[in-house]
């Protein structure tokens, strides 16, 4: 049942729920390095159903399906077909994924499951940077498998017209920022939306610090120069800032159809202010903040048989006390010349979902 509109102590409702399927992943990108391995208790279908079945009973609309690796998870497509009774009121399903995996049988079955949307992850545009940033010597294999898997999607019917298909790159100063022009360039030539991340102090073993952190603004800068863009308004909620290409884009698409470039600037332009984000690890913890250190154990309510009203009730009571506002604190602490030393560590990226 539809309640009314549920607030965090800050006036943020509910709307977004990303779902961590396993923190195992086929790379070992040096931004999330994830732990090679699930903890243990991971939950079942049944489990993951009543979970999102709670969450959009208390507002949300939208689920991300993340990892680690997504489609390491073997039921994932079940998962999805299951989760299609809770339409129309769950507006959109999405995947994040590496695409290593992704085939075009395995994309067909994900459309034909009820999936709206991928977003795969490439941080170069060539052998040597792809290798450098996925963890992996093989890095000309690796950018083949994803540019194969972008194509698998297209023709399994997710239309990066549609938002159905989008491309995730994390920049970071030193280490892969000379890729912000050719992956501007690959995703123009391709037809895909581009959205640039600044590296972002998630978890304890990237050993992040700020002056590795290339700011959203200078990469837009450095496109812009090769093509100039036009801002978009930004959406309500949204994590990302998105620009238009002035002469259409790629491909020979249009202005008004060819997909935009966005960046996610958590670090220089941070958006705690309207975030509606709730996160659930593979495990059944949930996480009210990316940045959090850690979560509520909603597993009490899940075995040995879920408990819909009580499980329901305990989303709830979490996302009405919720004050997370990390970013913009962060941002703060670094106006006042201050540390972070004090704080306590952050949960990983792969266990969270990113």
């Amino acid at each position: 049942m539809q309640q009314a509109p549920l607030q965090d102590r800050l006036s943020r409702p509910l709307g977004v729920v990303r779902l961590s399927l396993t923190a195992r992943c086929n790379l070992n990108c040096p931004y999330c390095l994830p732990e090679g391995k699930d903890r243990s208790g991971l939950l079942g279908v049944e489990e993951r159903r009543e979970l999102v079945t709670a969450s959009v009973d208390l507002g949300a609309h939208t689920l991300r399906l993340t990892g680690g690796e997504p489609l390491l998870d073997g039921d994932l497509e079940t998962l999805i077909t299951a989760l299609q009774s809770l339409r129309p009121r769950l507006k959109r399903i999405a995947l994040t994924s590496n695409g290593l995996l992704l085939s075009a049988e395995r994309a067909k079955a994900l459309r034909k499951a009820g999936l709206d949307s991928v977003t795969l992850s490439l941080d170069g545009s060539d052998a040597t940077s792809v290798a450098r940033m996925s963890g992996r010597r093989d890095g000309g294999w690796v950018l083949e498998q994803v540019l194969a898997a972008i194509e698998h999607a297209r023709s399994a019917g997710f239309d990066p017209a549609q938002g159905g298909l989008k491309l995730n790159a994390v920049i970071q100063r030193d280490v892969n920022e000379d890729q912000v022009l050719p992956l501007a360039s690959l995703a123009r030539q391709r037809g895909l939306e581009l959205r640039l991340i600044e590296y972002m102090d998630v978890g304890n073993r990237n050993g992040w610090h700020p002056d590795q952190v290339l700011s959203a603004a200078t990469m837009v800068s450095r496109i812009h120069s090769h093509w100039p863009l036009q801002p978009l308004d930004r959406e309500a909620n949204a994590t990302h800032r998105r620009w238009r290409y002035r002469d259409g884009g790629g491909g020979g698409a249009g202005a008004a159809d060819a997909p935009p470039i966005s960046t996610i600037a958590s670090i220089t332009e941070p958006f705690c202010g309207d975030c509606n984000r709730l996160r659930i690890t593979a495990d059944g913890f949930a996480f009210s903040c990316l940045f959090a250190s850690s979560g509520t154990d909603l597993r009490p309510w899940l075995r040995p048989r879920p408990q819909a009203a009580a499980l329901r009730q305990a989303l709830a009571d979490l996302w009405r006390s919720r004050s997370d506002r990390y970013s913009e604190e962060r941002a703060e602490r670094r106006a006042r010349a201050t540390t972070d030393s004090n704080l306590p560590p952050h949960a990983e990226m792969a266990y969270l979902g990113g």
